[in-house]
C-alpha cells in the first residue's frame, strides 16, 4: 500500500462548496482509498492505497464529489516520499523569523514550464517573495496575506496550471498525519 496526500482545492470556504469531513472521509472509501484521515475542514486528506490506485485518486476523488456533492473541486495528490521532498526543498528553511502561517506553498497538478517560472519571476512584488520548484510555488508573505502586494491571482494567472496552497503549519501536520498512516 502506498501512502497519499490529496489536497482539495475551495471546498468550505466562504460557506461555499461545503463537504463535511466525516462525509469526504466516506466518499474516499467508496472510490477504494483507504483509511482516509482529514485535517481541518479545508479539505486536507491522507489515505493509504495500491499504487495504481494513487495514480487516478485526483480524478476519482473530483468526480465522487461532483456526484455527491453537485461541484467538482480540484484536487492535488502527492505521495508521502513526494512531500518529504517538499519540505525538505522549502527554500525558506534555514532563514530566521519565517512565520509558518504566512508561507505558502502551492501545489500543481504538473510541472512548472521555463515560461511560468519566468512570468514568477517578473511578478514578484514587495516584500512577497517567490520560489519555483519543478510541481510546486512556496511564497512568502513577511507582511501576511491580508496585507500582501502580490495578488494571488497573478500567480495562478502565471503558472497556468491547475493548483491549490497550502500554509506551512497545515503542511507539517498533514505530513506527520501521514507519516503516522505509513508507520500502521
Amino acid at each position: 500500500m502506498t501512502i497519499g496526500i490529496a489536497f482539495i482545492r475551495g471546498i468550505n470556504v466562504g460557506g461555499k462548496h461545503k463537504v463535511s469531513m466525516e462525509a469526504l472521509r466516506g466518499l474516499c472509501e467508496d472510490a477504494g482509498l483507504c483509511d482516509a484521515k482529514t485535517y481541518i475542514q479545508s479539505g486536507n486528506l491522507v489515505f493509504q492505497c495500491s499504487e495504481k490506485a494513487l495514480k487516478t485518486a485526483a480524478g476519482k476523488i473530483e468526480t465522487i464529489i461532483e456526484k455527491e456533492c453537485g461541484f467538482r473541486p480540484g484536487v492535488v495528490v502527492r505521495t508521502l516520499e513526494e512531500m518529504r521532498a517538499v519540505v525538505k526543498a522549502n527554500p525558506f528553511a534555514k532563514e530566521k523569523g519565517i512565520a509558518p502561517n504566512w508561507l505558502l506553498v502551492m501545489f500543481l497538478n504538473g510541472e512548472l514550464s521555463a515560461e511560468a517560472k519566468r512570468a514568477l519571476k517578473a511578478i514578484a512584488a514587495g516584500p512577497e517573495r517567490i520560489e519555483a520548484a519543478k510541481t510546486e510555488v512556496y511564497l512568502y508573505y513577511p507582511n501576511g496575506i491580508a496585507e500582501a502586494k502580490l495578488p494571488f491571482t497573478k500567480v495562478e494567472k502565471a503558472v497556468k496550471i491547475a493548483g491549490t496552497c497550502r500554509n506551512w503549519n497545515t503542511i507539517e501536520k498533514v505530513l506527520g498525519m501521514a507519516e503516522e498512516l505509513d508507520r500502521g
